[in-house]
This record gives C-alpha cells, structure tokens and sequence, in this order.
C-alpha cells in the first residue's frame, strides 16, 4: 500500500482554497493535511504536522509568499510548489520562488470550463507527486500515478497505415518535463550550429514557453525560439513547443515545417512527447533522432518506440543523472532507447550520430 501524500494550501482567497482543497480530496493519492489563509496561520499549522507538500501563494496579508517560503527553506524544509498569479516563466519573481527554493511554479487555475478544472486537477495532482519525488525531505514516500482520463498520440495524430517513410532530412526529437529545464539547457549548451533542425517538448504551462526558449537561446550556438505555427525549421535551429499546444512536425517543399494543434491532453499532457514523437516517426523515419529525459509520469515513451520502429536512432537519460527517472524509465522497459547514457554525454551521442549520418549520406 502506497501512502498518500500530505498537502497543506496557503492561500488568502477562499475560493482558490477551495478548488486546490477539491483537487486534493478527489485524489485518492493524496491527503489534504490543512489549509490557512496566511503565513502566520500556516506556521501555526506546521508545527502541529508537517506536510509532504505545500501548495503556497505569493501575495498574501501580513507576510508575502516569498519570504515565508525563505523561513520554511532555512528552518524546516520541505516541498513546496508556488500556485500565484504573480508567476511567469522567467520573471524575477519566479526566478526568486526557484532560488529560494521551491520545487516549481504554477500560474493560479483559470477555469472557465469543466475541461479545464479537470486538465488543472491533473497538472496540479502530477506536479505534487514530482516535488515529493524530488523534494528535500530525507525520507521520500512510494508514489503512485495520478489518476484520470488519459488519451494517447491516436486522439490528435492518427497512427500511419504504411511503412517508414524512404530516406529524408536529419531530424531531432527531444522530450522532457521535471528537471527537463536544466537537462536541456545542459545539452543545448554543448550543441554546435551544424546540427538539423531539432523540435522539444518540455512540459510547461501556457505563457512559460516564450521565456524559456530565449533564455535557452542565450547559452547555445543552435538558435532558439518557441514554435510558431507554419514556420520552417531551418538546420542549426530548435522549436520549443508552445504551452498547451501540441506540436507536430510535416514536410514539404521548403523542409521541415511546424503545425500547432489543439485537443485533449495526451499521456496526460499538452503538449506531449509522444505527440511529438509519432509526428516525427510519420515523417521522418530512419533518418530521426529521438531522446527521452528526465520527467515524471510515461509521456514519450511509446512515442520513443514508434520512432525506433520506424528505423530513428533513439536515447535515454539514466536513472542516476535523472531528477525524476518515471519517462526514462518507462521508455526503456518497452525497449524504446538504443542507449542509455548519463545527461553529461547526450549531447555527444547526439554529434557523433549527425557525423556518421554524413558519412552514410556521402
């Protein structure tokens, strides 16, 4: 029997307590553990029982979010995800709630539909399970899937009737979700310009996107920027898919050209890797490079098989390089990966497989 999770809400606003409390108690994984409606109450509750994870807002009466998350970190550590409207991608106020310690942050829920209180319940649901998974806290609980519908590739990309496609352009696919910020700058930052055209999905919410990719692209010789639907990725450049957007990849005329798509979340995300990944296994085939890191959950995997399948050469990063070893690890038991390597050599692997590809070509 697996334990449940202990979450305690802080936040001011009665009726973002209230949705974060209900997406908790329909979660039979986890357990709400308390709520207050600041810092000082918060604190009260604390010394009581500590939880596994905090969900804690940033503006807030009598002490702002930041600087009761700076005590938490320096006095009793422990998971917290930052939920605030204040938050974007790249803001010195995300920045700072990083910095100082908290193990992601979340824009608050805009629900305007059923569709998007039960899409927040999943990324708020799977987003705890990480922070336990990678939290501070020296004994860290068994944690099982969050449940939910869950759609594969089939409900936006149609699986091929026929074979591979015959030889085309180099390609890369790469994927990642938790710690995937810091894998993939990592990997950028050895990459040269010389590569082909390179497509990421790293699981981020709408609006985060944007700040990503540039921030990504003041440290790599690759150029790059957030997809754009219609646009042509050129060799020595990267598309970051878009926050809550699917990503696909077609070929025409002028290359290799981007298409956005909406839908439901698949393997329980948007966008998601496998998405991704069958795109580039339709269109690209034998001729792909597929590379699955760290990430909590299974997104990818079966995306990652159909690209071997089709003849791509693939990888995952390994469980000791991993922050969280879940999509890794679910490729490499369906037999997905052709390597599994640390994060510090993927992106040679990947070099390596573009000189013997030109070598093939010549």
């Amino acid at each position: 029997m697996k334990d449940k999770i202990n979450v305690m809400v802080v936040d001011d606003s009665p009726s973002v307590r209230a949705l974060l409390t209900s997406f908790i108690r329909q979660d039979p994984g986890l357990e709400l553990c308390g709520t207050a409606q600041d810092p000082f109450e918060a604190a009260e509750k604390i010394r009581d029982r500590l939880p596994d994870v905090l969900l804690l807002d940033l503006h807030m009466p009598r002490m702002d979010g930041l600087t009761f998350l700076k005590k938490i970190m320096s006095q009793r550590p422990l998971p917290v995800i930052v939920i605030s409207s204040l938050a974007r991608e790249g803001s010195e106020t995300t920045l700072k709630a990083l910095e100082l310690g908290a193990a992601d942050v979340l824009l608050k829920p805009q629900i305007s539909s059923q569709r998007d209180r039960q899409e927040a319940a999943i990324r708020i649901s799977d987003c705890i399970r990480a922070a336990v998974q990678t939290g501070t806290r020296r004994h860290r609980k068994t944690v099982a899937m969050a449940p939910g519908e869950k759609h594969t590739a089939d409900v936006i990309l149609p699986r091929a009737t026929g074979g591979p496609p015959r030889m085309q352009p180099r390609f890369i696919a790469l994927g990642a979700s938790t710690g995937g910020t810091e894998a993939l700058r990592t990997v950028f930052e050895e990459l040269p310009a010389d590569l082909p055209p390179i497509a990421v999905v790293q699981h981020m919410p709408q609006g985060f996107t944007t700040a990503f990719a540039n921030r990504l692209n003041t440290t790599s010789a690759v150029e790059i920027f957030e997809a754009e639907d219609g646009r042509i990725i050129q060799p020595g450049q990267a598309a970051i898919a878009q926050g809550n957007r699917h990503l696909t990849i077609h070929r025409d005329a002028s290359g290799y050209r981007i298409r956005l798509r909406d839908g439901p979340c698949v393997s329980r995300h948007r966008p998601s890797v496998d998405v991704l990944f069958r795109s580039v296994a339709q269109t690209v085939g034998g001729s792909a490079l597929g590379a699955i890191l760290t990430g909590m959950g299974d997104d990818g995997a079966a995306g990652l098989l159909e690209l071997r399948e089709a003849g791509a050469y693939t990888l995952a990063q390994d469980e000791a390089t991993s922050v969280v070893f879940g999509m890794p690890r679910v490729a490499i038991d369906l037999g997905a990966a052709h390597r599994i390597l640390p994060l510090g050599r993927i992106a040679g692997e990947i070099v390596n497989w573009n000189a013997s590809q030109r070598q093939i070509a010549s």
